[in-house]
């Protein structure tokens, strides 16, 4: 009776501490031990060669590349010097920046659809002429003639029905506030501009006319959008008219043209009469984010418009 009541579990003890030792990892001379086929060293598991494998966590899926943005920093990259230098739009503003951007393209829908951009670039090196290579002239000038909101210094006078409802708008602004608008020159045809230009180069020479007179198929007023304000003379900037254009013309959409000290840059010397209308959400722009020079802005576009980003917007909104 004593050997059948100790026995069985002796029996059972022994079994167990056998099924342990073959369960428990085997060592080898390297301190490595294994368990199932799998080796391990001090608690890591080996991959083949005895190095320890490194768990991989899974990555998430790249972010997608905004191409507006590539687009945008090569753009930024082939601007001038100086541009560069006054105009800081940053990474972290791109697509702040680019938001305002695409309402001032959207508002081209706005616009005389059978007529040019009111963003389009003319300079001395950017020439306006019809698709044909003919002489450009807008499509739906307007007369100016004397009235509640401003007055015209010559008879004849035109600007694009954009411009024309901007400044009546403005002048209607400034009555109420005492302030009488004085218009003293509006669009000029090809060959107005050439005549004139060559009037100044007979007064004062070529090099100074080229300061200060632009060359046929090369100027603002060309376009029927850009009106000289006053005296024509830089003493405007002093006069009450000029110091209330000055602070309120963005806000009918107006654009200083030739700015002070920026003669490099628009290659005309400061014109403070020289206004342009180009809307006032561009208007808007260009203050925000481009030092409020008009050349700079207006030349951004031109570049921007070259673009595969700015194509597929086009096209998407029927621009």
């Amino acid at each position: 009776m004593f050997r059948k009541k100790w026995c069985a579990p002796l029996f059972s003890m022994a079994c167990a501490a056998l099924v342990c030792f073959s369960c428990a990892p085997k060592k080898n001379g390297s301190g490595t031990a294994a368990v199932g086929g799998q080796e391990f060293k001090n608690g890591h598991a080996l991959s083949e060669g005895g190095a320890a494998a490194t768990v991989v966590a899974k990555k998430s899926p790249p972010v997608p590349v905004d191409s507006r943005h590539d687009d945008l920093d090569k753009v930024l990259s082939k601007m001038s010097k100086r541009f560069r230098g006054e105009v800081s739009i940053e990474k972290k503003d791109y697509d702040a920046f680019l938001s305002d951007l695409e309402t001032v393209l959207l508002d081209e829908k706005n616009n005389s659809r059978n007529d040019i951009s009111l963003y389009y670039l003319i300079d001395k090196t950017h020439f306006v002429a019809e698709d044909d290579g003919s002489v450009y002239e807008p499509k739906d000038l307007v007369e100016l003639k004397n009235n509640n909101a401003y007055v015209v210094n010559k008879n004849g006078m035109q600007l694009r029905r954009e411009a024309y409802d901007a400044l009546s708008e403005m002048g209607e602004a400034a009555r109420k506030e005492g302030i009488q608008i004085s218009v003293s020159s509006a669009y000029r045809s090809y060959s107005y501009q050439k005549s004139l230009f060559q009037h100044w180069v007979d007064v004062d020479g070529l090099e100074e006319a080229e300061r200060e007179s632009a060359r046929a198929g090369t100027s603002q007023h060309q376009l029927g959008v850009a009106v000289d304000f006053g005296s024509v003379s830089n003493d405007f900037a002093y006069t009450k008219q000029g110091k209330w254009v000055y602070a309120n013309a963005y806000k009918y959409g107006w654009s200083l043209s030739f700015p002070q000290d920026h003669e490099d840059v628009t290659g005309f010397r400061w014109e403070s009469w020289h206004f342009r209308y180009i809307g006032k959400n561009a208007c808007l722009l260009q203050k925000k984010w481009f030092a409020d020079i008009q050349q700079y802005m207006i030349e951004f576009i031109y570049g921007w418009k070259q673009t595969e980003s700015y194509r597929t917007f086009a096209e998407k909104n029927g621009i």
